[in-house]
């Protein structure tokens, strides 16, 4: 083998699985079809969730001062996300070209092996191995390797060759997006209205203006070079009378509403993540989101798999725990592309949905949805309020002696799992001895005046990607959750009391 995995596409989502695998301690090759990054940027942000997800693996610092708001919107429908705990709209003015900059010199420390100019053409799963044929600057060249995952976003190349069912509906509309100099552009929030559609602009920096056209009644065109300067300008002169054909553009790309998820997330020894999986109406950087938490939830059990050390069904359950985020996804895309897309027809429906957005509950339910703050998972029986959520940070203090001052996110930096024992209790400890290799057993409490959910919370078992597999009190020990996220224990050894 040439590698443990082979991940195509060196995107967040690709770049992000790189390095989740490399904390878990596979061998990883990566492979992107580009010679260097385009530098365009359609995101520029990402969900509350991601942020938390970057903070968990010591990331978010390298990011600088990261900007949230707690006002965004649903739909163009103002929506305060600070309803939630911890809540806000997401990271703003991050530019996705940013976020991958970072993931790849993260990815290239921790030791992957990123190839561009590595433009794959060929596909085939043996069963016990799959191989890839490319061609790359020196010629065709055959890889093999014990899994492939698929990260070449919405026009996978590996989707299709790997036969991935992909249902869903085609689009109705192109959206134009452009970066803009010497435009004079006034701002304008997204979901604006304006005779024939929508348009949106919002300046970034050094002069630059970020503008999005939707003009109505104008059907996609199948493309395959991106829309010029000129069509962007007509259409945006069309719908506001303002003339910026006098400016200019540092990239213009198109877009549009076209909905589709594939039916599996893994067919044998081939994966799929991020929009390779799922495509969607870009709505409140849902989709440079949803890819990177995609490539967390399967990092760790794709490594615990080839290492050997992952119990039956653990590779299984990405599919079965990511592919409801993805139906959710579209969703509430499609539900956000009704309310700022349509004409007047719907104004009623907007007003309705305005009415309901005041009310707490819908609030809270809308926030979580788009945050992503609300996944929860199955992750076993249980009644405690934490089982199957994202675990929340909280200070810590640890025996005198052993952690010190710490944090939750800072014992997940590693990427392996946390037993938290928040009772010093040494049955806890002694129950999850035999999972030691792979689990960080700390004792520590809460520290601070607003120990929050860990105020009742005795103990915690959080998996590498931040979820609570088991949580006490509330259940019996830990051993049983152990042993289905984390495989056979090894040979126990004392704990120290």
């Amino acid at each position: 083998m040439d590698a443990a995995v082979i991940v195509v596409g060196a995107g967040p989502t690709g770049l992000m699985l790189a390095a989740e695998l490399r904390l878990g301690g596979a061998e990883v090759i990566v492979l992107d079809r580009l010679a260097e990054p385009t530098g365009e940027s359609r995101g520029l942000g990402f969900t509350a969730r991601t942020v938390e997800l970057f903070d968990q693996r010591g990331l978010l610092e390298r990011f600088g001062e990261v900007e949230t708001s707690p006002m965004g919107h649903f739909g163009g429908v103002p929506l305060d996300y600070s309803v939630l705990p911890g809540g806000h709209f997401g990271a703003r003015s991050i530019a996705q070209g940013r976020v991958e900059a970072m993931l790849t010199g993260w990815a290239t420390e921790l030791g992957a092996d990123l190839r561009r100019g590595w433009d794959v053409t060929g596909l085939t799963d043996a069963g016990d191995h799959v191989e890839v044929t490319a061609d790359t600057p020196d010629g065709p060249r055959t890889l093999r390797a014990r899994f492939l995952v698929g990260c070449d976003g919405g026009r996978s190349t590996i989707r299709p060759l790997a036969g991935f069912e992909f249902p869903g509906t085609d689009a109705t509309i192109e959206m134009f997006l452009a970066d803009v100099v010497g435009c004079d552009l006034e701002a304008r929030q997204i979901g604006e209205k304006v005779p024939g559609g929508m348009v949106m602009s919002a300046p970034l920096k050094d002069g630059v203006d970020r503008i999005i056209v939707c003009e109505r009644g104008t059907p996609p065109r199948r493309r395959t070079e991106p829309p010029t300067f000129e069509e962007v300008a007509a259409a945006w002169e069309r719908l506001t009378g303002q003339d910026i054909s006098g400016g200019t553009a540092t990239w213009v790309s198109s877009f549009g509403d076209a909905t589709r998820q594939v039916t599996e997330y893994r067919r044998g020894s081939v994966l799929l993540a991020g929009d390779a999986a799922h495509i969607h109406l870009p709505a409140g950087g849902q989709g440079l989101s949803t890819g990177v938490q995609d490539a967390v939830n399967l990092g760790w059990k794709l490594a615990a798999t080839v290492n050997g050390r992952a119990p039956a069904g653990l590779l299984d359950s990405y599919h079965t725990e990511r592919h409801p985020v993805g139906e959710r996804l579209l969703m509430n895309t499609q539900t956000q592309g009704y309310l700022y897309l349509s004409g007047s027809e719907v104004e009623p429906l907007r007003g309705v949905f305005a009415e309901l957005m005041g009310l707490p509950e819908v609030g809270r339910h809308l926030a979580g949805m788009v945050s992503h703050l609300a996944v929860r998972y199955d992750v076993g029986e249980g009644d405690h309020p934490l089982l199957g959520r994202r675990v929340p940070n909280a200070e810590l203090v640890g025996r005198a002696g052993d952690v010190g001052k710490t944090s939750v996110v800072e014992l997940l930096h590693a990427g392996r799992g946390v037993l938290l024992d928040l009772a010093d209790d040494a049955a806890v400890r002694d129950a999850a001895a035999g999972w030691s290799d792979r689990v960080d057993i700390v004792t520590a409490s809460p520290h601070g005046t607003d120990p929050g959910p860990y105020d009742t919370t005795t103990a915690l078992l959080i998996r590498p990607d931040g979820h609570t597999a088991w949580a006490a009190p509330g259940a019996d020990g830990p051993a049983e959750a152990l042993g289905r996220w984390f495989g056979a224990p090894h040979r126990p050894d004392p704990v120290r009391k």
